[in-house]
């Protein structure tokens, strides 16, 4: 069942990864059914956990496939697992085990990652994963979260415990400067009629920015799948079957979903997201978000030259 989470100061003073840390160690006080399994990466965050649930907290070593495997295996003995590390060990280099290990087996478990698609950019091309929720679109059935902000982090692990499903939970040092959609597939903050604009975690308050003054409906998600279809058909209808979707991670990588869904009807439809050109010279992660045009002033380059 889910919980109640009090959107505190503290909560919003807290990064994704604290929020993360420190709901997950309550939660292993509080369910013998969740294990923690680390590859290194926030060992140091689970010390007192580890301390009190020495069979539950496990830190394989920078083994990321044995990651996987463990969880995995601890699933199969009817655990509810959570594996966490840098979104591109967790999911690139793992892949095969998290089709073999969790999906050909029958079973699932919460993957829990940082980094998102280029925070620590001068760690380089190893450590960025815009491609990761495309990748999780190739398995069924698998639950994407990814917030925008800390107070969001904990409903959204809930979720992700409580579910039968395997989910993957996306979090990022790129935040909104508040929390919105807790326990809502989508949150309405504007209408308009000339573009139903949907906003994907972390690009929100970047969107909310680049619309400003724009006759436009404005639309935040931190569960991008499943996708609400359903009420993403109501909002396009109101908008002239126009749709934008900004994603903080693969341009496209959504556009398959908003094209069935709006398949029955003549639609247009816009993806504004992470570009597959490497960048190499890696500079910091704001520089990164500001060359795929994910900032405000790139965001409105391309409304405005979609609606004309």
């Amino acid at each position: 069942m889910f919980r109640s989470h009090p959107l505190s100061d503290d909560t919003q003073a807290l990064t994704m990864r604290d929020a993360f840390a420190a709901h997950a160690a309550d939660l292993l006080d509080a369910d013998p059914r969740v294990a923690v399994v680390l590859a290194d990466i926030s060992a140091d965050m689970f010390r007192d956990a580890a301390a009190a649930h020495p069979d539950r907290v496990i830190n394989v070593g920078i083994r990321e496939q044995l990651l996987i495997g463990v969880a995995g295996g601890l699933a199969l003995a009817g655990l509810r697992p959570i594996a966490h590390t840098y979104a591109p060990f967790l999911v690139e280099r793992a892949f095969e085990q998290v089709k073999l290990d969790f999906e050909h087996q029958g079973t699932s478990g919460v993957l829990v990652s940082v980094g998102a698609s280029y925070d620590w950019a001068e760690g380089s091309f190893t450590h960025f994963s815009p491609r990761d929720v495309a990748l999780f679109d190739t398995l069924p059935g698998w639950r994407v979260f990814v917030p925008g902000h800390a107070a969001e982090v904990p409903p959204l692990l809930d979720r992700a415990v409580d579910a039968d499903e395997g989910v993957y939970l996306r979090l990022s040092l790129r935040r909104n400067a508040a929390p919105h959609g807790v326990g809502e597939p989508f949150t309405v903050l504007r209408h308009g009629t000339r573009a139903a604009v949907v906003a994907v975690g972390p690009v929100l308050d970047n969107v909310l920015a680049a619309t400003e003054g724009l006759d436009a409906t404005v639309v935040y998600t931190n569960t991008p799948r499943p996708l609400d279809t359903t009420a993403l058909r109501e909002l396009a209808a109101a908008a002239g079957d126009t749709v934008v979707m900004v994603e903080p991670y693969l341009e496209g990588t959504s556009d398959w979903l908003v094209s069935r869904a709006l398949s029955d009807r003549p639609h247009r439809l816009l993806s504004i997201g992470v570009g597959r050109e490497e960048l190499r010279r890696y500079g910091t992660a704001a520089e990164h978000e500001r060359l795929h045009g994910l900032d405000a002033e790139g965001v409105a380059a391309r409304l405005r030259a979609f609606l004309g």
